[in-house]
């Protein structure tokens, strides 16, 4: 292997490792946020008394997720753009949006001296996703725990004497 490419190589695993511990350090913090302003918003929302109340903090978590993944995606853009790799904003966002989320149409790649760093991002967004997903379903049990008679039968469930 010529020493040209393991410059590249070992360039791509730099970038692509600062870039997954930027994005996993931004969603750490990004869902300790979260928690917070669900602890804080879910006793002002009295989730614990009703069904509305929990729906909106679920509603919240969705979307504070999805900025969080806005972010990271928005942050990978911003890396192309800086590289000169995708020529201007919108076809870095989109090639980062595409490559974050794995469908990968391959309309738009990257040069040959950086696909290294589109696969790790592939791969990052993968990890972060299933991450919130995680997060969303824990929020979700926890919420339904706070039903207090969630386990009584609705009148409807009950035999008819």
């Amino acid at each position: 292997m010529p020493q040209d490419e393991f410059a590249d190589l070992f360039r791509n695993l730099g970038l692509a490792s600062v870039m997954v511990a930027a994005t996993v350090l931004m969603h750490f913090w990004g869902l300790i946020v979260l928690l917070r302003l669900l602890n804080h918003t879910g006793h002002r929302l009295r989730a614990h008394e009703s069904s509305t109340g929990q729906a909106m903090l679920l509603v919240l978590v969705v979307f504070g997720i999805f900025a969080l993944h806005t972010a990271e995606i928005w942050l990978y853009a911003a890396l192309y753009l800086g590289l000169g790799t995708l020529g201007a904003l919108e076809p870095a966002l989109y090639f980062s949006t595409v490559t974050f989320v794995s469908l990968g149409y391959g309309d738009l790649t990257l040069p040959p001296a950086w696909r290294l760093l589109g696969a790790i991002e592939a791969a990052n967004g993968v990890i972060l996703i299933a991450w919130s997903a995680g997060f969303l379903h824990t929020v979700t049990t926890r919420l339904r725990a706070l039903e207090h008679n969630w386990l009584k039968p609705r009148p409807e469930d009950r035999p008819e004497s």
